[in-house]
């Protein structure tokens, strides 16, 4: 059982948590949740009418509910449904004034979702509320107020692109606005002097500055007029951030070869010649086979992980793009609305000195890039989503350092930013390329202009700012002969699917979704819920010949506030083994193992036999540094039960 001391008086109506309290989840790991059927350990304040039954508190009239528990740095989140209009809010750091009660509320209205600065007089009544001013979003603390600053009501992501005509989108992003007559979710956080709402699974944002971090006192609900029910009710004092004990599995030997942010990924090759893989992470190539020595590529500096980004490296790429025999680095990047793109670092062959760089392609759009050999010409190609399509991109033979010749697959769309992956869907031996909205099927003859056909599939899920996880994977899971798809479904989110493919008779290729992780453990294998599943990749870790899906949480993967889910949970890294069993839905299930629980990964993993011994090794680039776990052992697997 969770220890409840946070709740103190109130410990009879907040209980540990259980998934079944709540339908939908909070980001945070809940201190407690309420599930009573009585209003002890809540003061009641003006003439509203309160009561309690099976988890659900219900108010009418004008008035607030004061929990007993004082805090500085919280969270709340709890469904509510009004019946008529909705005239209610949630009220956090309340503290007693002259005329009767004060605090930083969250208005609940139909015309409104917005942050006050409210004063309440004995009554209940709202008698002054200042709007707060627009505070931003990844950030922890606001900036000072602009003399043209204005009052923020709400703060929406930008809509996407339209689908392309005569296509219709596979995600549905949710719906802004509240649900009128229906239950609402929403979560309220407040750290330092930025309060946050969150509605809908990430229908509406708000984001305001209180211009107090000393605030303190505990959380109420508001109801202004009519009736209010409030259930599903969970709390945590997220001033109180809690790391595990640093757990490495048994099967994997830890190795850290920088402790510093520089970027976000790593690849591995031959850079020097010396029949020895190498890596390469940020700015550093680290020479194998102990990885103890490393040569800059490109100037090195630290990256502040709490308040900035790597500009260069989101994702590295090594091969010889230059057809000179020495492998060469490719960064790509969003950075800059996408004007970094991919930068080829060109080896200098052995000379002691840093590499020249060249910008090949230019605009990158998508956090996640991949190589494959796309037109099968032995060598890969770069797969990214960059100005609103679907493209790859190689090098002119004649002229590599130059710009690179770029293929539009698809046709101008909403691609998301996040997921992208390449391979065979259909099984006719042409390499396709998958993306969070679906998949583009190659055609036979595959000219520099010609689009190819788009097939709507759900490969990822909308949350509170972007849709899609990170890269695709494309192999055939359960074993029927045809390629399925596994993939996280939102970077900045939760989950982890797979999807089936059925194929009829006619050739038409449908997907049957299996979720692997939800939100809540029941919905998860082996009870494994983490969010923010930015880094992944596809290898056969456990040697029974079978790829297994590998996956890791980016830790503050928007910079050092509450911006997204759960940002300081603990880091792990998982690989999900793909068992085939007949018995389980869609004849395949993953069983998770986790690798680590202190360094997540970036934007992708690196999966590669480092020492040749016949064990996958796995590379990670983090805010924390550049981690390789050795496989110790090659595990032998049937692959079938």
């Amino acid at each position: 059982m969770r220890r409840l001391s946070l709740f103190a008086a109130a410990s009879a109506l907040f209980v540990s948590v259980s998934p079944a309290l709540v339908a939908q989840s909070p980001s945070f790991a809940p201190d407690g949740a309420f599930a009573g059927s009585s209003l002890s350990g809540w003061q009641q304040m003006g003439s509203a009418q309160w009561s309690a039954s099976n988890g659900e508190i219900t108010g009418t009239g004008t008035g607030l509910l004061v929990f007993n528990k004082p805090a500085q740095d919280s969270a709340v989140y709890l469904q509510f449904r009004c019946e008529g209009e909705c005239n209610a809010g949630i009220v956090m750091r309340t503290a007693k004034s002259a005329s009767g009660m004060s605090g930083d509320m969250l208005s609940i209205r139909p015309q409104e979702l917005a942050g006050y600065r409210a004063t309440f007089d004995e009554s209940g009544k709202l008698a002054e509320h200042t709007q707060l001013r627009l505070a931003g979003g990844q950030i922890r603390f606001a900036p000072p107020p602009s003399a043209a600053g204005a009052p923020a009501r709400r703060f929406t992501p930008p809509e996407p692109l339209p689908m392309p005509a005569g296509a219709t989108a596979p995600l549905q992003r949710p719906l802004h606005g509240l649900r009128t007559g229906e239950w609402n979710d929403v979560e309220v956080l407040l750290d330092a002097d930025i309060l946050r709402a969150f509605f809908n699974d990430g229908g509406d944002a708000v984001s305001v500055a209180t211009e107090n971090m000393n605030g303190y006192g505990p959380f109420a609900l508001y109801v202004g007029s009519g009736t209010v029910h409030f259930r599903a009710i969970a709390y945590k004092d997220i001033a109180v951030k809690t790391l595990p004990k640093e757990q490495v599995s048994p099967n994997f030997r830890m190795q850290r070869i920088n402790e510093f942010y520089y970027g976000w990924s790593a690849a591995a090759a031959d850079f020097n010649h010396d029949g020895k893989l190498d890596i390469v992470s940020g700015p550093f190539i680290y020479f194998g086979p102990d990885f103890t020595q490393s040569r800059e590529i490109y100037p090195a500096q630290i990256v502040n992980a709490s308040t900035n980004y790597s500009m260069e490296d989101w994702v590295q790429h090594a091969a010889d793009f230059t057809g000179d025999g020495w492998p060469d680095v490719v960064t790509t990047s969003h950075a800059d609305g996408g004007k970094t793109g991919a930068v080829l670092y060109v080896n200098p062959k052995g000379e002691s000195r840093r590499w020249e760089k060249f910008t090949v392609v230019a605009p990158i759009d998508s956090e996640e890039t991949v190589l494959a050999d796309v037109d099968k010409d032995g060598k890969p190609e770069l797969v990214y989503m960059g100005g609103g399509y679907m493209c790859y991109a190689k090098p002119d033979s004649s002229n590599p350092t130059g710009k690179w010749t770029v293929h539009k697959v698809s046709e101008h769309g909403p691609w998301p930013a996040h997921g992208v992956g390449a391979g065979d869907v259909n099984g006719d031996g042409r390499v396709d390329i998958v993306g969070a909205y679906g998949w583009w099927e190659q055609p036979a003859q595959n000219d520099a202009e010609t689009k190819w056909t788009y097939h709507p599939a759900p490969f990822g899920k909308w949350g509170r700012t972007s849709a899609g996880g990170a890269k695709i994977g494309v192999y055939d899971i359960n074993g029927d002969g045809l390629p399925d798809v596994v993939t996280s479904m939102q970077a900045h989110g939760w989950g982890i699917s797979w999807f089936e493919q059925k194929k009829s008779s006619s050739g038409e290729i449908t997907f049957i979704p299996h979720q692997v992780m939800g939100h809540l453990p029941s919905e998860s294998a082996g009870g494994v819920v983490f969010t923010e599943p930015h880094a992944s990749t596809i290898a056969d870790v456990d040697g029974d010949g079978i790829p297994d899906f590998v996956v890791a949480k980016r830790y503050w993967s928007h910079l050092d506030d509450f911006y997204d889910p759960d940002p300081y949970g603990p880091p792990v890294l998982y690989v999900y083994r793909t068992v085939r069993d007949k018995k389980s839905p869609g004849g395949a299930r993953f069983e998770p193992e986790l690798v680590h629980n202190f360094s997540g990964g970036g934007s992708d993993v690196l999966a590669v036999d480092l020492k040749g011994d016949g064990n996958i090794d796995l590379v990670t680039s983090t805010r924390s540094g550049t981690y390789i776990f050795w496989g110790t052992r090659k595990q032998k697997k049937t692959g079938s039960q």
